[in-house]
Protein backbone atom coordinates (compact mmCIF):
# COMPACT_ATOMS: atom_id res chain seq x y z
CA UNK A 1 0.00 0.00 0.00
CA UNK A 2 2.59 1.84 0.26
CA UNK A 3 4.98 1.18 -2.33
CA UNK A 4 2.20 1.77 -4.69
CA UNK A 5 1.14 5.32 -4.77
CA UNK A 6 4.92 6.08 -4.50
CA UNK A 7 5.72 4.29 -7.66
CA UNK A 8 2.63 6.13 -9.33
CA UNK A 9 4.05 9.62 -8.04
CA UNK A 10 7.40 8.72 -9.55
CA UNK A 11 6.18 7.59 -13.10
CA UNK A 12 4.02 10.89 -12.59
CA UNK A 13 7.10 13.03 -11.94
CA UNK A 14 9.48 11.50 -14.89
CA UNK A 15 6.52 11.94 -17.15
CA UNK A 16 6.08 15.47 -15.94
CA UNK A 17 9.79 16.34 -16.41
CA UNK A 18 10.74 15.02 -19.23
CA UNK A 19 7.26 14.21 -21.57
CA UNK A 20 4.50 16.96 -20.89
CA UNK A 21 4.36 19.50 -17.41
CA UNK A 22 0.99 20.54 -18.10
CA UNK A 23 -0.10 16.86 -16.73
CA UNK A 24 0.20 17.53 -13.15
CA UNK A 25 -2.18 18.60 -10.87
CA UNK A 26 -5.98 19.15 -11.69
CA UNK A 27 -6.12 20.61 -14.85
CA UNK A 28 -8.29 24.00 -14.14
CA UNK A 29 -5.98 25.99 -13.53
CA UNK A 30 -4.20 25.04 -16.99
CA UNK A 31 -7.68 24.57 -18.68
CA UNK A 32 -7.95 28.96 -17.82
CA UNK A 33 -4.38 29.33 -19.27
CA UNK A 34 -4.87 27.70 -22.42
CA UNK A 35 -8.48 29.49 -22.50
CA UNK A 36 -7.44 33.37 -21.80
CA UNK A 37 -3.15 32.99 -22.65
CA UNK A 38 -3.38 30.49 -25.25
CA UNK A 39 -6.05 31.25 -28.01
CA UNK A 40 -7.51 27.73 -26.22
CA UNK A 41 -5.03 25.71 -27.54
CA UNK A 42 -4.50 22.24 -25.60
CA UNK A 43 -2.59 19.37 -27.37
CA UNK A 44 -3.23 16.53 -27.92
CA UNK A 45 -0.47 15.08 -26.14
CA UNK A 46 -1.29 17.20 -23.23
CA UNK A 47 -5.12 15.35 -22.80
CA UNK A 48 -3.80 12.31 -23.57
CA UNK A 49 -0.89 12.01 -20.73
CA UNK A 50 -3.16 13.46 -18.56
CA UNK A 51 -5.44 10.46 -18.73
CA UNK A 52 -2.84 7.85 -18.42
CA UNK A 53 -1.07 9.64 -15.47
CA UNK A 54 -4.43 10.44 -13.44
CA UNK A 55 -5.21 7.31 -13.98
CA UNK A 56 -2.14 5.30 -12.68
CA UNK A 57 -2.08 8.04 -9.93
CA UNK A 58 -5.25 8.21 -8.28
CA UNK A 59 -5.52 3.93 -9.36
CA UNK A 60 -2.81 3.12 -7.31
CA UNK A 61 -4.48 4.76 -4.33
CA UNK A 62 -3.05 8.46 -4.07
CA UNK A 63 -5.73 10.72 -2.53
CA UNK A 64 -6.77 12.72 -4.81
CA UNK A 65 -9.98 13.21 -7.45
CA UNK A 66 -11.00 12.17 -10.84
CA UNK A 67 -12.86 15.49 -12.03
CA UNK A 68 -9.95 18.05 -12.58
CA UNK A 69 -8.46 15.53 -15.25
CA UNK A 70 -11.32 14.63 -16.66
CA UNK A 71 -12.25 18.39 -17.46
CA UNK A 72 -8.70 18.92 -18.60
CA UNK A 73 -9.12 15.82 -20.89
CA UNK A 74 -12.91 16.97 -22.31
CA UNK A 75 -10.84 20.76 -22.81
CA UNK A 76 -7.88 19.20 -24.92
CA UNK A 77 -10.87 16.97 -26.72
CA UNK A 78 -12.71 20.06 -27.47
CA UNK A 79 -9.41 21.80 -28.53
CA UNK A 80 -8.93 19.62 -31.08
CA UNK A 81 -12.11 19.34 -32.70
CA UNK A 82 -11.91 23.42 -32.65
CA UNK A 83 -8.82 23.43 -34.47
CA UNK A 84 -10.12 20.76 -36.81
CA UNK A 85 -13.38 22.46 -37.61
CA UNK A 86 -12.68 26.39 -37.76
CA UNK A 87 -10.07 28.46 -38.42
CA UNK A 88 -10.98 31.52 -36.33
CA UNK A 89 -8.66 31.25 -33.13
CA UNK A 90 -11.65 33.35 -31.51
CA UNK A 91 -13.72 29.44 -32.25
CA UNK A 92 -11.85 27.36 -31.48
CA UNK A 93 -11.33 29.29 -27.94
CA UNK A 94 -14.85 29.37 -27.29
CA UNK A 95 -14.51 25.38 -27.89
CA UNK A 96 -12.89 24.99 -24.77
CA UNK A 97 -16.08 25.85 -22.37
CA UNK A 98 -18.19 23.50 -24.30
CA UNK A 99 -15.43 20.57 -23.36
CA UNK A 100 -15.03 21.92 -19.47
CA UNK A 101 -18.80 21.09 -19.14
CA UNK A 102 -18.78 17.63 -21.00
CA UNK A 103 -16.34 16.75 -18.37
CA UNK A 104 -17.91 17.88 -15.26
CA UNK A 105 -21.01 16.35 -16.38
CA UNK A 106 -19.59 12.95 -17.36
CA UNK A 107 -17.57 13.04 -14.10
CA UNK A 108 -20.25 14.07 -11.52
CA UNK A 109 -23.26 12.46 -13.17
CA UNK A 110 -24.17 16.53 -12.49
CA UNK A 111 -25.41 18.39 -16.27
CA UNK A 112 -26.41 21.87 -14.25
CA UNK A 113 -23.64 21.92 -11.81
CA UNK A 114 -21.51 21.73 -14.79
CA UNK A 115 -22.95 24.82 -16.70
CA UNK A 116 -23.28 27.05 -13.65
CA UNK A 117 -19.26 25.69 -12.85
CA UNK A 118 -18.16 27.04 -16.38
CA UNK A 119 -19.32 30.33 -16.07
CA UNK A 120 -18.60 30.82 -12.23
CA UNK A 121 -14.99 29.61 -13.14
CA UNK A 122 -13.73 30.09 -16.33
CA UNK A 123 -16.14 32.88 -18.32
CA UNK A 124 -17.15 34.58 -15.07
CA UNK A 125 -20.09 35.99 -16.62
CA UNK A 126 -23.06 34.86 -18.14
CA UNK A 127 -23.50 34.66 -22.14
CA UNK A 128 -26.48 33.15 -23.67
CA UNK A 129 -24.13 32.33 -26.86
CA UNK A 130 -21.85 30.52 -24.75
CA UNK A 131 -24.83 28.77 -23.16
CA UNK A 132 -26.02 27.23 -26.61
CA UNK A 133 -22.87 24.89 -27.04
CA UNK A 134 -22.52 23.96 -23.51
CA UNK A 135 -25.61 22.65 -23.07
CA UNK A 136 -25.76 20.59 -25.75
CA UNK A 137 -22.25 18.93 -24.85
CA UNK A 138 -23.33 18.95 -21.33
CA UNK A 139 -26.95 16.48 -21.96
CA UNK A 140 -24.52 14.26 -24.63
CA UNK A 141 -22.39 13.61 -21.76
CA UNK A 142 -24.39 12.92 -18.76
CA UNK A 143 -26.62 10.94 -21.21
CA UNK A 144 -23.43 8.73 -21.90
CA UNK A 145 -22.37 8.90 -18.63
CA UNK A 146 -25.22 7.12 -17.34
CA UNK A 147 -25.98 4.90 -20.14
CA UNK A 148 -23.09 3.52 -19.37
CA UNK A 149 -22.93 3.59 -15.77
CA UNK A 150 -26.39 3.68 -14.37
CA UNK A 151 -28.94 6.73 -13.81
CA UNK A 152 -28.08 6.79 -9.65
CA UNK A 153 -26.47 9.68 -8.32
CA UNK A 154 -22.69 9.53 -7.09
CA UNK A 155 -23.40 9.01 -3.57
CA UNK A 156 -26.72 6.88 -3.89
CA UNK A 157 -27.84 6.06 -0.23
CA UNK A 158 -31.11 5.96 2.08
CA UNK A 159 -30.43 9.06 2.66
CA UNK A 160 -31.48 10.93 -0.53
CA UNK A 161 -35.33 9.86 0.73
CA UNK A 162 -34.90 11.68 4.00
CA UNK A 163 -37.04 15.24 4.51
CA UNK A 164 -36.06 17.90 5.88
CA UNK A 165 -38.23 20.47 7.93
CA UNK A 166 -35.99 24.01 7.10
CA UNK A 167 -36.76 26.32 10.14
CA UNK A 168 -33.93 24.22 12.84
CA UNK A 169 -31.90 23.72 10.12
CA UNK A 170 -31.10 27.10 9.33
CA UNK A 171 -29.45 27.53 12.78
CA UNK A 172 -27.27 24.63 11.89
CA UNK A 173 -25.92 25.80 8.52
CA UNK A 174 -24.76 29.27 9.44
CA UNK A 175 -22.68 27.40 12.26
CA UNK A 176 -21.57 24.99 9.48
CA UNK A 177 -20.43 28.02 6.78
CA UNK A 178 -18.71 29.58 9.51
CA UNK A 179 -16.60 26.07 10.52
CA UNK A 180 -15.76 25.33 6.65
CA UNK A 181 -15.18 28.66 5.29
CA UNK A 182 -12.13 28.67 8.30
CA UNK A 183 -10.90 24.84 7.27
CA UNK A 184 -11.47 25.72 3.74
CA UNK A 185 -8.59 28.62 4.17
CA UNK A 186 -6.57 26.33 6.04
CA UNK A 187 -6.78 24.19 3.31
CA UNK A 188 -5.76 25.82 0.82
CA UNK A 189 -3.49 27.62 2.00
CA UNK A 190 -1.47 24.71 3.46
CA UNK A 191 -1.88 23.41 -0.42
CA UNK A 192 -0.35 26.39 -1.82
CA UNK A 193 2.46 26.16 0.93
CA UNK A 194 3.85 22.66 0.34
CA UNK A 195 3.45 23.82 -3.65
CA UNK A 196 5.64 26.50 -3.21
CA UNK A 197 7.94 24.93 -0.68
CA UNK A 198 8.48 22.25 -3.29
CA UNK A 199 8.39 24.63 -6.31
CA UNK A 200 11.42 26.96 -4.46
CA UNK A 201 13.09 24.57 -2.17
CA UNK A 202 13.48 21.31 -4.61
CA UNK A 203 13.01 22.46 -7.89
CA UNK A 204 15.77 20.49 -8.97
CA UNK A 205 14.00 16.97 -7.54
CA UNK A 206 10.54 17.92 -9.25
CA UNK A 207 10.81 14.41 -10.65
CA UNK A 208 11.22 12.98 -7.35
CA UNK A 209 8.52 15.05 -5.11
CA UNK A 210 5.39 13.10 -6.49
CA UNK A 211 6.60 9.71 -5.70
CA UNK A 212 7.64 11.09 -2.08
CA UNK A 213 4.52 12.33 -1.88
CA UNK A 214 2.92 9.16 -2.77
CA UNK A 215 4.72 7.11 -0.07
CA UNK A 216 3.57 9.78 2.15
CA UNK A 217 0.12 9.20 1.34
CA UNK A 218 0.50 5.21 1.32
CA UNK A 219 1.81 5.86 5.02
CA UNK A 220 -1.00 8.13 6.21
CA UNK A 221 -3.64 5.79 4.84
CA UNK A 222 -1.68 3.26 6.26
CA UNK A 223 -2.11 4.86 9.82
CA UNK A 224 -5.62 5.68 9.09
CA UNK A 225 -6.33 1.75 8.56
CA UNK A 226 -4.70 0.77 11.86
CA UNK A 227 -6.01 3.43 13.62
CA UNK A 228 -9.90 2.85 12.54
CA UNK A 229 -9.64 -1.03 12.86
CA UNK A 230 -9.55 -0.26 16.60
CA UNK A 231 -13.57 0.77 16.25
CA UNK A 232 -14.70 -1.73 14.24
CA UNK A 233 -14.77 -2.54 10.33
CA UNK A 234 -10.61 -0.76 9.27
CA UNK A 235 -11.22 2.44 6.72
CA UNK A 236 -8.75 2.70 3.36
CA UNK A 237 -11.11 5.67 2.13
CA UNK A 238 -7.37 8.01 2.57
CA UNK A 239 -6.64 5.86 -0.55
CA UNK A 240 -7.70 6.99 -3.76
CA UNK A 241 -11.44 8.80 -3.84
CA UNK A 242 -13.16 7.74 -0.83
CA UNK A 243 -16.65 7.75 -1.53
CA UNK A 244 -17.71 4.68 0.22
CA UNK A 245 -16.82 6.35 3.76
CA UNK A 246 -18.94 9.29 2.87
CA UNK A 247 -21.96 7.22 2.25
CA UNK A 248 -21.45 5.50 5.47
CA UNK A 249 -21.06 8.74 7.15
CA UNK A 250 -24.79 9.92 5.91
CA UNK A 251 -26.08 6.65 7.22
CA UNK A 252 -24.39 7.20 10.70
CA UNK A 253 -22.51 4.60 10.50
CA UNK A 254 -19.20 5.89 12.38
CA UNK A 255 -18.32 6.68 15.52
CA UNK A 256 -16.67 10.76 15.93
CA UNK A 257 -13.03 8.81 16.92
CA UNK A 258 -13.23 7.25 13.23
CA UNK A 259 -14.78 11.03 11.59
CA UNK A 260 -11.78 12.53 13.27
CA UNK A 261 -8.86 10.23 11.84
CA UNK A 262 -10.46 10.07 8.45
CA UNK A 263 -10.50 13.63 8.28
CA UNK A 264 -7.22 15.15 9.58
CA UNK A 265 -5.43 11.77 7.88
CA UNK A 266 -7.45 12.72 4.40
CA UNK A 267 -6.50 16.56 4.87
CA UNK A 268 -3.17 15.67 5.79
CA UNK A 269 -2.69 13.01 2.50
CA UNK A 270 -4.32 15.51 0.10
CA UNK A 271 -1.84 18.29 0.73
CA UNK A 272 0.71 16.41 0.18
CA UNK A 273 -0.33 14.58 -2.75
CA UNK A 274 -0.89 17.81 -4.36
CA UNK A 275 1.67 19.94 -2.94
CA UNK A 276 3.99 17.78 -4.27
CA UNK A 277 3.00 17.54 -7.72
CA UNK A 278 0.70 14.29 -8.65
CA UNK A 279 -2.08 14.66 -10.94
CA UNK A 280 -5.13 14.41 -9.75
CA UNK A 281 -8.09 17.46 -8.82
CA UNK A 282 -9.26 18.74 -5.36
CA UNK A 283 -13.04 18.42 -6.37
CA UNK A 284 -13.65 14.97 -4.44
CA UNK A 285 -11.19 15.52 -2.05
CA UNK A 286 -12.94 18.55 -1.35
CA UNK A 287 -15.85 16.95 -0.61
CA UNK A 288 -14.87 14.29 1.46
CA UNK A 289 -13.69 16.48 3.91
CA UNK A 290 -16.52 18.75 3.66
CA UNK A 291 -18.63 15.76 4.82
CA UNK A 292 -16.30 14.43 7.33
CA UNK A 293 -16.77 18.12 8.77
CA UNK A 294 -20.32 17.70 8.71
CA UNK A 295 -20.66 14.08 10.11
CA UNK A 296 -18.23 15.46 12.85
CA UNK A 297 -20.28 18.47 13.35
CA UNK A 298 -23.79 16.67 13.20
CA UNK A 299 -22.63 14.59 16.23
CA UNK A 300 -21.95 17.55 18.52
CA UNK A 301 -25.53 18.54 17.43
CA UNK A 302 -26.97 14.97 18.49
CA UNK A 303 -24.84 15.45 21.39
CA UNK A 304 -26.50 19.21 22.48
CA UNK A 305 -29.95 17.87 21.90
CA UNK A 306 -29.32 14.93 24.50
CA UNK A 307 -28.92 18.05 26.94
CA UNK A 308 -31.05 19.95 26.02
CA UNK A 309 -33.62 18.08 24.22
CA UNK A 310 -35.11 20.52 21.49
CA UNK A 311 -38.84 20.16 20.54
CA UNK A 312 -39.27 19.04 16.99
CA UNK A 313 -35.72 17.70 16.19
CA UNK A 314 -34.80 15.18 14.39
CA UNK A 315 -34.02 11.36 15.35
CA UNK A 316 -29.84 11.21 14.98
CA UNK A 317 -29.85 9.26 11.50
CA UNK A 318 -31.26 12.15 9.59
CA UNK A 319 -29.63 14.91 12.00
CA UNK A 320 -25.74 13.39 10.96
CA UNK A 321 -27.06 12.59 7.08
CA UNK A 322 -28.52 16.28 6.84
CA UNK A 323 -24.90 18.08 8.91
CA UNK A 324 -22.72 15.83 6.16
CA UNK A 325 -24.66 17.36 3.02
CA UNK A 326 -24.13 20.75 4.41
CA UNK A 327 -20.83 20.20 5.49
CA UNK A 328 -19.90 18.86 1.80
CA UNK A 329 -21.80 22.12 0.14
CA UNK A 330 -19.82 24.69 2.18
CA UNK A 331 -16.65 23.12 2.02
CA UNK A 332 -17.13 23.42 -1.71
CA UNK A 333 -17.90 26.63 -1.85
CA UNK A 334 -15.07 27.67 0.33
CA UNK A 335 -12.42 25.81 -1.60
CA UNK A 336 -13.22 26.03 -5.21
CA UNK A 337 -15.07 29.82 -4.85
CA UNK A 338 -18.21 28.60 -6.61
CA UNK A 339 -21.53 29.17 -4.93
CA UNK A 340 -24.05 28.91 -6.96
CA UNK A 341 -21.71 25.63 -8.00
CA UNK A 342 -21.60 24.24 -4.83
CA UNK A 343 -25.48 24.43 -4.12
CA UNK A 344 -26.66 22.69 -7.52
CA UNK A 345 -23.67 19.60 -7.60
CA UNK A 346 -25.21 18.75 -3.57
CA UNK A 347 -28.76 18.83 -4.82
CA UNK A 348 -27.31 16.03 -8.48
CA UNK A 349 -24.88 14.42 -5.95
CA UNK A 350 -27.75 13.12 -3.55
CA UNK A 351 -31.29 13.38 -5.44
CA UNK A 352 -32.32 15.51 -1.86
CA UNK A 353 -34.07 19.19 -2.42
CA UNK A 354 -35.04 19.54 1.14
CA UNK A 355 -32.28 21.57 2.54
CA UNK A 356 -31.46 23.74 -0.10
CA UNK A 357 -32.42 26.95 1.87
CA UNK A 358 -29.35 26.36 4.61
CA UNK A 359 -27.25 25.21 2.44
CA UNK A 360 -28.00 27.89 1.01
CA UNK A 361 -26.78 30.20 3.47
CA UNK A 362 -24.11 27.97 4.88
CA UNK A 363 -22.51 28.15 1.31
CA UNK A 364 -23.08 31.85 0.91
CA UNK A 365 -21.25 32.55 4.51
CA UNK A 366 -18.36 29.82 3.54
CA UNK A 367 -17.76 31.57 0.56
CA UNK A 368 -17.30 35.12 2.18
CA UNK A 369 -15.42 33.63 4.87
CA UNK A 370 -12.93 32.63 2.51
CA UNK A 371 -12.73 35.32 0.10
CA UNK A 372 -11.96 37.23 2.89
CA UNK A 373 -9.83 35.55 4.11
CA UNK A 374 -7.57 35.32 0.95
CA UNK A 375 -9.15 37.40 -1.78
CA UNK A 376 -7.55 34.83 -5.02
CA UNK A 377 -8.95 31.89 -5.34
CA UNK A 378 -7.03 28.00 -5.52
CA UNK A 379 -6.99 28.01 -9.40
CA UNK A 380 -6.01 31.40 -9.91
CA UNK A 381 -3.34 31.29 -6.70
CA UNK A 382 -1.84 28.04 -7.95
CA UNK A 383 -1.34 30.20 -12.09
CA UNK A 384 0.12 32.65 -9.69
CA UNK A 385 2.64 30.53 -7.83
CA UNK A 386 3.56 29.52 -11.10
CA UNK A 387 4.43 32.87 -12.21
CA UNK A 388 1.44 33.15 -14.45
CA UNK A 389 -0.20 37.07 -14.39
CA UNK A 390 -3.59 37.10 -14.64
CA UNK A 391 -4.05 41.55 -15.43
CA UNK A 392 -6.04 39.01 -18.37
CA UNK A 393 -8.24 36.68 -16.66
CA UNK A 394 -11.73 38.01 -16.97
CA UNK A 395 -11.92 37.40 -12.99
CA UNK A 396 -9.72 40.22 -12.27
CA UNK A 397 -12.35 42.89 -14.04
CA UNK A 398 -15.50 44.36 -13.76
CA UNK A 399 -17.10 45.26 -10.71
CA UNK A 400 -14.44 43.61 -8.04
CA UNK A 401 -12.44 45.90 -6.45
CA UNK A 402 -8.81 45.26 -7.97
CA UNK A 403 -7.45 47.59 -5.66
CA UNK A 404 -7.56 45.02 -2.77
CA UNK A 405 -5.89 42.08 -4.96
CA UNK A 406 -2.57 41.07 -4.14
CA UNK A 407 0.26 42.49 -6.21
CA UNK A 408 1.37 39.25 -7.35
CA UNK A 409 -1.95 38.84 -9.32
CA UNK A 410 -0.61 41.50 -11.69
CA UNK A 411 3.61 42.16 -11.32
CA UNK A 412 5.99 41.29 -13.74
CA UNK A 413 7.25 37.75 -12.99
CA UNK A 414 10.08 37.64 -16.17
CA UNK A 415 12.51 40.38 -15.17
CA UNK A 416 15.76 41.54 -16.73
CA UNK A 417 18.64 42.21 -14.33
CA UNK A 418 21.77 43.60 -13.74
CA UNK A 419 24.81 42.09 -12.77
CA UNK A 420 26.11 44.22 -9.75
CA UNK A 421 29.96 43.47 -10.64
CA UNK A 422 30.04 44.32 -14.33
CA UNK A 423 30.72 47.77 -15.80
CA UNK A 424 28.33 49.89 -17.49
CA UNK A 425 30.29 49.38 -20.87
CA UNK A 426 29.67 45.65 -20.23
CA UNK A 427 25.82 46.11 -19.52
CA UNK A 428 25.37 47.89 -22.70
CA UNK A 429 27.50 45.12 -24.64
CA UNK A 430 25.57 42.56 -23.12
CA UNK A 431 21.93 44.45 -24.24
CA UNK A 432 23.04 44.74 -28.13
CA UNK A 433 20.65 45.78 -30.49
CA UNK A 434 17.58 45.71 -28.36
CA UNK A 435 19.50 48.30 -26.35
CA UNK A 436 17.87 49.85 -22.93
CA UNK A 437 14.26 49.62 -23.46
CA UNK A 438 13.14 49.32 -19.73
CA UNK A 439 12.71 52.13 -17.45
CA UNK A 440 14.48 50.67 -14.59
CA UNK A 441 17.26 47.35 -14.07
CA UNK A 442 17.02 45.59 -10.66
CA UNK A 443 20.69 44.38 -9.42
CA UNK A 444 21.82 41.28 -8.21
CA UNK A 445 24.73 40.36 -6.70
CA UNK A 446 26.72 37.09 -7.41
CA UNK A 447 25.02 35.05 -5.17
CA UNK A 448 21.40 35.98 -6.82
CA UNK A 449 20.62 38.79 -4.33
CA UNK A 450 18.93 41.53 -4.67
CA UNK A 451 21.16 45.14 -4.16
CA UNK A 452 19.21 47.79 -5.93
CA UNK A 453 17.85 49.00 -8.71
CA UNK A 454 18.56 51.55 -11.20
CA UNK A 455 17.34 53.58 -14.63
CA UNK A 456 18.42 53.20 -17.61
CA UNK A 457 18.82 57.55 -17.73
CA UNK A 458 21.65 56.46 -15.05
CA UNK A 459 23.24 53.69 -16.95
CA UNK A 460 23.32 56.50 -19.82
CA UNK A 461 24.82 59.06 -18.35
CA UNK A 462 27.44 57.50 -16.52
CA UNK A 463 31.14 56.54 -17.51
CA UNK A 464 31.53 53.45 -19.50
CA UNK A 465 34.07 51.96 -16.94
CA UNK A 466 31.33 52.79 -14.10
CA UNK A 467 30.82 49.02 -12.01
CA UNK A 468 26.88 48.57 -11.87
CA UNK A 469 27.17 48.28 -8.57
CA UNK A 470 28.66 51.90 -8.12
CA UNK A 471 25.38 53.40 -9.09
CA UNK A 472 23.72 52.44 -6.24
CA UNK A 473 25.71 53.43 -3.32
CA UNK A 474 24.04 54.37 -0.29
CA UNK A 475 20.50 53.81 -2.12
CA UNK A 476 18.17 53.66 -0.19
CA UNK A 477 15.75 50.59 -1.70
CA UNK A 478 12.22 50.33 -2.13
CA UNK A 479 10.00 46.87 -1.81
CA UNK A 480 7.08 45.39 -1.51
CA UNK A 481 5.91 41.80 -0.66
CA UNK A 482 3.81 39.79 -3.12
CA UNK A 483 1.37 40.25 -0.48
CA UNK A 484 1.05 43.34 -0.69
CA UNK A 485 -2.22 44.63 -1.70
CA UNK A 486 -2.55 46.77 -5.12
CA UNK A 487 -3.83 50.03 -3.86
CA UNK A 488 -1.11 50.08 -0.86
CA UNK A 489 1.48 49.43 -3.23
CA UNK A 490 0.52 52.35 -5.63
CA UNK A 491 -0.32 54.94 -2.69
CA UNK A 492 4.09 53.86 -1.27
CA UNK A 493 4.99 54.12 -4.92
CA UNK A 494 3.11 57.52 -5.72
CA UNK A 495 4.58 59.23 -2.41
CA UNK A 496 7.81 58.14 -3.23
CA UNK A 497 7.85 58.78 -7.11
CA UNK A 498 9.03 55.19 -7.91
CA UNK A 499 7.77 54.03 -11.45
CA UNK A 500 8.81 50.67 -10.67
CA UNK A 501 9.48 48.88 -7.38
CA UNK A 502 11.18 45.00 -6.94
CA UNK A 503 8.58 42.22 -5.34
CA UNK A 504 10.46 40.56 -2.75
CA UNK A 505 9.78 37.28 -0.45
CA UNK A 506 8.80 38.24 3.27
CA UNK A 507 10.83 35.53 4.37
CA UNK A 508 13.88 36.27 2.13
CA UNK A 509 14.01 39.93 1.87
CA UNK A 510 16.97 39.93 -0.87
CA UNK A 511 15.08 37.16 -2.91
CA UNK A 512 13.54 38.90 -6.23
CA UNK A 513 10.01 37.65 -7.09
CA UNK A 514 9.48 40.13 -10.15
CA UNK A 515 8.56 43.81 -10.21
CA UNK A 516 5.43 45.91 -10.39
CA UNK A 517 5.47 49.19 -12.52
CA UNK A 518 2.87 51.59 -12.25
CA UNK A 519 1.67 50.70 -16.11
CA UNK A 520 1.01 47.69 -14.53
CA UNK A 521 -1.42 48.99 -11.69
CA UNK A 522 -3.02 51.28 -14.48
CA UNK A 523 -3.94 48.41 -16.88
CA UNK A 524 -5.22 46.33 -14.45
CA UNK A 525 -7.81 50.09 -13.72
CA UNK A 526 -8.59 50.18 -17.36
CA UNK A 527 -9.16 46.81 -17.51
CA UNK A 528 -11.70 46.96 -14.39
CA UNK A 529 -13.75 49.50 -15.98
CA UNK A 530 -14.33 48.44 -18.96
Amino acid sequence: MVGAPGLAGLVVGLVVKFCCSDAAGSGIPQTKLAYYNRGGHISSMTGFWRFVLSSIYCGLGNSLGREGPTVHMSSAISSRLGRWMFNDKNRVRSALPVGMAAGIAAAFNAPLSAITFVFEELLDNFSMKALGGIVVAVVIAAAVSRTLLGEDPILDSHFINEEFITSPWMVVGIPMGVIAGLLGHVFVSSVLGVRGLCKNRFAKWSWLTPAVGGVCCGLVGLLALQLTSGYGDPHNSVFSIGYESLERAFEDKLVWQVIIILLVCKFVAVVLNYGTGGSGGLFSPTLYLGGMLGGLVGLLVVLSNGFFDFPDWPGAHQVIGGCVLLGMGAMFSAVVRCPFTSLIIIFEMTRNYSLILPLMAGNMLAWSISRKLRPVAIYDALLVQDGVNLKTFAAYRGSQDYRKLPVSTIMTYDVTTLDVSKTVEETVRDFGAQGLIYHSYPILNEEGELEGIVTRHEIEEADAETLIGWLITDQELLTVPPECSIRDAAQLMISKNYQQVPVVSLAQPKKLLGVITLNDIARQQNASVL
